[in-house]
């Protein structure tokens, strides 16, 4: 590498100057917004008609508390929410289940029921805001919460707005909360997507994340990969699973990292974009357009904030929510400033939430449609980066696919390696990280953190014991012997799952059927 060149945190070479000799001529892969292959964003428009959603990751304690942080969110102007699920609930264990203890309310909100769901959204009719969920091996299961709540507020499902993260198989790569081993899970997969399409029409059916896989290691490109990778298993095995792509393809969304590299960030996203695009028409022969649309929300990057000088964390949220925003992003979470402390408080949600505010209302940046459009960086770094994932992915299809790849490790064996030269990086001083190595300052008294008061995980047991002892048990029992026949049938598991869970069966009654039909997998 000579001294004229320098590289990205994705280790691709550009030029100190670029111009437009290193631009290949537009042969239609640039186009215009909402336009075939959709580089430059989805929809003709984008902001210019409304900003994107501005959806806050929240939850934590009991339904009461994470409600109480909702609604203040919506009152300082959040136009979605987002649920964060404690552990236990992400394993589909109950509150008092042994493996939960220490757990409860920590990470997220407890749910055991859907009693815990309906005073999660009292007070917030789900016809007027859409909801994000972050659960991934028991998504069914809180997905029939919600449409049971629904059903209580006088909500039809169709009129239902929101998404469920399920995707199981960056679980398996990069984050660990499964339960079922890969190819059960699939198949929970698959019947979520057939029952939504007969009955939720405004419902993504999931949100494939490459989040998950960036905060574990992965380098940009290798996040697009990855991701692009796992969205095409998930497709062959809907069709598998006797759908038509443009019956499903519709209601896929994705979910990215914005990370401090602003202009790869940016590049990440046009490339994301064209390949989707691709894929869809000339791999699945989709027709429709909005198969082809790579509709996807972004959280600024957990793993980039910093316990030392934690404001600092503040304007690396604000570069990386820039990168989000004029990327195209369709939703955003800003991180709060003092996370890699602990939960955020409500000052610093109200400060991550303004960050976004100010973006969209002061910066200017929604005035035109993708505006760093036609710059010889951005295109000439997507054109780079677009020919670097498709190697990866081609790479990821002669090992036998996201599946097989999943299966053999070979996934989390690259993120091991990725993070490794990136933590070297950092020693070494050839990354800099303000306020860790370099420009260190004598440590201040930290901000104060958030702590979840440990008597929210005894009020939450004793409530779910009270619910078990006054709830219809001869009901419960034959519900979930509904749902055993079900899964040992092949018959579609969401219908018996919606009964079971407005019986009030709970989350860790529910998986505790289908642990004794498929196992539980362990990572070897």
């Amino acid at each position: 590498m000579s001294e004229h060149t320098r590289l990205t945190s994705s280790g691709v070479e550009l030029p100190v100057v670029v111009t437009a000799d290193d631009c290949p001529p537009d042969d239609g892969r640039i186009g215009r917004p909402g336009e075939y292959p959709y580089t430059r964003g989805i929809y003709p428009d984008m902001y210019r008609q409304r900003p994107w959603t501005m959806r806050q990751y929240a939850g934590f304690g009991t339904a009461e508390e994470t409600n109480r942080r909702f609604r203040y969110l919506l009152d300082q102007g959040q136009t979605g929410l987002s649920v964060a699920f404690d552990l236990a609930t992400q394993i589909g264990y109950d509150s008092d289940h042994p493996m939960a203890h220490g757990e409860v309310g920590r990470t997220g909100v407890a749910i055991d029921s859907l009693a815990d769901m309906e005073r999660l959204f009292r007070g917030i009719p789900l016809d007027k805001v859409s909801t994000s969920m972050t659960i991934n091996a028991p998504a069914v299961v809180l997905l029939a919460m919600y449409l049971a709540v629904g059903k209580r507020q006088g909500v039809a499902p169709d009129k239902l707005a929101g998404t469920i993260q399920n995707d199981i198989l960056k679980e398996f790569i990069a984050r660990g909360t499964y339960i079922y081993p890969p190819r059960p899970s699939m198949r929970l997969i698959t019947d979520i997507f057939s029952y939504a399409r007969d009955n939720l029409p405004r419902f993504n059916t999931i949100s494939i994340s490459g989040y998950h896989i960036r905060e574990a290691g992965a380098t940009a490109l290798q996040e697009v990969a990855f991701t692009l990778s796992n969205g095409i298993a998930y497709v062959e095995a809907a069709l598998a699973a006797g759908l038509t792509v443009d019956e499903f393809a519709p209601r896929l969304s994705f979910f990215f990292a914005a990370h401090n590299d602003l202009f790869e960030e940016v590049a990440k996203f046009r490339a994301a974009r064209r390949l989707w695009a691709g894929i869809m028409k000339d791999r699945f022969n989709a027709r429709d357009k909005r198969s082809m649309l790579l509709r996807f929300h972004t959280q600024t990057g957990g793993s980039t904030l910093t316990a030392q000088q934690p404001e600092n964390n503040i304007v690396r949220t604000a570069v990386q929510a820039l990168s989000a925003t004029l990327g195209g992003t369709q939703s955003l979470h800003t991180n709060s400033f003092d996370e890699a402390l602990g939960l955020p408080t409500e000052k610093s949600a109200e400060i991550a939430l303004r960050t976004q505010q100010i973006l969209a209302y002061e910066s200017g940046l929604t005035n035109t449609v993708d505006p760093l459009a036609g710059s010889y960086y951005v295109e000439r770094l997507t054109d780079d980066l677009e020919a670097r994932i498709n190697d990866l992915m081609r790479q990821i299809e002669s090992l036998g696919g996201a599946v097989a790849c999943t299966e053999t490790g070979f996934f989390s064996d690259e993120l091991a390696r990725s993070a490794y030269r990136h933590q070297q990086a950092i020693e070494a001083e050839v990354v800099t990280v303000v306020g860790v190595n370099r420009f260190q300052t004598e440590q201040a008294t930290p901000p104060a953190v958030l702590k979840v008061d440990p008597e929210l995980e005894n009020e939450q047991i004793a409530r779910l014991r009270e619910l078990k002892a006054g709830r219809d048990a001869t009901k419960v029992d034959r519900v979930l012997e509904g749902l055993e026949a079900a899964a040992r049938s092949g018959k579609n598991i969401v219908p018996p799952v919606i009964e079971a869970v407005e019986a009030y069966a709970t989350i860790g009654e529910i998986s505790d059927v289908l642990r004794q039909i498929w196992g539980e997998y362990h990572d070897a």
